[in-house]
């Protein structure tokens, strides 16, 4: 893998990622990450999304008048997310109802218009292509990482309702890990949402900072002096 590749996957992980850095479709985020499931379905419909609108856009951008390209994006991106939504709604059907208007509403996170306008449109296909890889895998990475999280605090579980998005085999891969005799309804509020992402924030953070300084504490090595000859 290339440098440039290494870099994209590093920002769109870790150094740039969306949600935790960039701070952008939090609305979705935070309204659907009640469980697992339904994190990781509307983490792997941004990733779809985001892949194939990148691409589309690399190849259209030397077609398309400077003065009109938002508006295009922005039709490319809806036709990805229709897309992706009828193919929901033919096969997990389930989970397409549990989500919601947070399918269509992928058309408007700032994120994937922001790639498209940032890197897809000044870049070749396949690194648009693996940037928006890279960012959709580090959004449902932060969506999966906060529905674990409620879906422990608030009803001691993981995968439930895992059928959703898998199929009925997958029930069996629901886990009971805490029995509550009332569940924490903070952590399934709204209000919980908030708390839970600011401690993902707050733990990347600290984690940066803590890299920073173990590198800062690293000996510099001293360059070695060159004797100079004087050759008469």
């Amino acid at each position: 893998m290339s440098n440039e590749y290494a870099t994209l996957s590093k920002d769109g992980l870790w150094e740039n990622n969306p949600a935790l850095v960039q701070l952008l479709g939090l609305c979705p985020l935070l309204a659907v990450s009640g469980t697992v499931t339904n994190a990781l379905g509307l983490g792997i419909a941004t990733m779809l999304v985001l892949v194939g609108s990148n691409i589309t856009v690399s190849l259209v951008r030397n077609f398309v008048p400077n003065e009109i390209r938002i508006p295009v994006f922005v039709i490319v991106i809806a036709t990805f997310v229709t897309l992706v939504e009828l193919t929901m709604n033919a096969f997990t059907y389930g989970l397409f109802m549990a989500l919601g208007i947070f399918i269509p509403l992928i058309v408007t996170n700032c994120a994937i218009i922001g790639r498209a306008e940032a890197y897809a449109s000044k870049n070749a296909w396949p690194k648009a292509g693996f940037d928006g890889l890279m960012m959709g895998l580090g959004f449902a990475a932060v969506l999966v990482a906060l529905g674990a999280m409620r879906e422990l605090l608030g009803q001691g579980t993981l995968f439930d309702g895992a059928e959703l998005l898998l199929g009925a085999w997958a029930s069996e891969l629901r886990i009971q890990l805490i029995q509550f005799d009332y569940p924490l309804l903070l952590a399934i509020l709204p209000p919980g949402a908030f708390i839970c992402m600011g401690f993902l924030i707050a733990g990347k953070n600290w984690l940066d900072l803590r890299r920073k300084e173990k590198l800062a504490k690293q000996p510099i090595a001293k360059a070695q002096r060159a004797r100079v000859t004087t050759v008469n």
